[in-house]
């Protein structure tokens, strides 16, 4: 298994879903910020936010567990093996990230239970 390594390339806000579906004063997401740099493998990295977490985690755990032989949907999304591009399931304010397979190995930090 390898790590992953997972950068904020975009937070977008659709203002006219806002207007029309969102609370008051709503804007970009507050959470992750453009350029912040994350490392992941089978857990959700430390100050990760949980939702994005849930959205993003299988192309993490298949390009952790499948190295770089992964290609996502046959080369017709993703041009290159060993990458992804996906985004949080937040409608109004998206935010978009970049999973790249790295060369470092990873350790489970955990003892199994017998």
């Amino acid at each position: 298994m390898r790590k992953c390594k997972i950068t904020v390339l975009k937070t977008t806000f659709h203002e006219d879903l806002a207007k029309k579906y969102g609370v008051e004063g709503l804007k970009k997401c507050p959470f992750h910020k453009e350029g912040q740099i994350f490392f992941a493998d089978y857990a959700k990295p430390e100050g990760f936010c949980d939702e994005a977490w849930k959205a993003i985690y299988q192309f993490v755990f298949a390009l952790s567990h499948g190295g770089d032989k992964v290609m996502f949907y046959h080369n017709d999304w993703i041009k290159e093996s060993g990458m992804a591009i996906s985004s949080c399931n937040d409608g109004i304010r998206p935010v978009i990230f970049k999973i790249e397979l790295t060369d470092d190995g990873s350790k489970i930090n955990f003892v199994p239970i017998e």
